[in-house]
């Protein structure tokens, strides 16, 4: 993405992109870790809590490696949450949920970052504020936000190791699959990271969020939508 924005010789969308990015990872990324944790505590596990990951402080969940990918790609991660299955009372059902909340909270987010945006669409349509370069430059913001958080969730949502839709779709596998893929994690891991960097997945991914795109488009739009003539 950056490569691109760069390749185009556009200066606003380059910087607009990267104080969209940086958000992220100082303040969605967190959520997104502090999610998983936190559902993991209400459903029995108090390990991410002991280790006082519980927390939006930025500092606790940065990887660095993953932020420069965030920044590069689109693509990124945080220092994982520590979970503990053994503590639920349904392991499968436990992680499942606590792996759901992550992605969750990247739809939440681009949701509210739509909601601003096409709130502040609404009021130039109605002339209550001024259409002008710096309001440009914020409507591209918030549309990189709602991006990059849909293209977080649609990542994580894929049903491999170690992103998140690998712990849902295991809550619906037999014990032996189960065992069989977690003996090949490291391998099935770094095959998926090649992959995503050769650009294996991004025509899959590309619909995906195009999909989740429209749809977040539509429901943020919709409450202004009958105040528009």
């Amino acid at each position: 993405m950056l490569i691109s924005l760069l390749r185009s010789g556009n200066i606003v969308s380059v910087i607009m992109y990267i104080l969209s990015v940086l958000l992220t990872i100082f303040l969605v990324l967190p959520l997104h870790e502090c999610a998983h944790g936190l559902v993991a505590y209400k459903l029995g596990d108090d390990t991410a809590k002991r280790q006082r990951r519980l927390t939006l402080n930025p500092l606790e969940h940065i990887d660095y490696l993953g932020a420069c990918l965030m920044l590069i790609i689109g693509f990124g991660w945080a220092k994982p949450v520590p979970i503990n299955p053994r503590r639920f009372k349904n392991p499968k059902a436990g992680m499942a949920l606590t792996a759901l909340a992550g992605p969750v909270s990247n739809l939440l987010a681009a949701v509210v970052a739509g909601f601003i945006q096409n709130g502040l669409m609404f009021m130039i349509l109605k002339g209550i504020i001024p259409y002008n370069d710096f309001m440009y430059y914020v409507l591209i913001f918030f549309e990189f936000l709602v991006s990059i958080n849909i293209g977080l969730a649609v990542f994580n949502f894929i049903p491999i190791p170690p992103l998140d839709g690998s712990k849902i779709l295991m809550a619906f596998l037999p014990n032996r699959a189960i065992i069989w893929i977690e003996e090949r994690i490291q391998i099935i891991s770094i095959v998926l990271f090649l992959v995503v960097m050769m650009g294996g997945l991004d025509g899959i991914l590309g619909r995906a969020n195009n999909l989740f795109y429209g749809w977040i488009s539509w429901l943020t739009w919709l409450p202004f939508s009958f105040f528009v003539g």
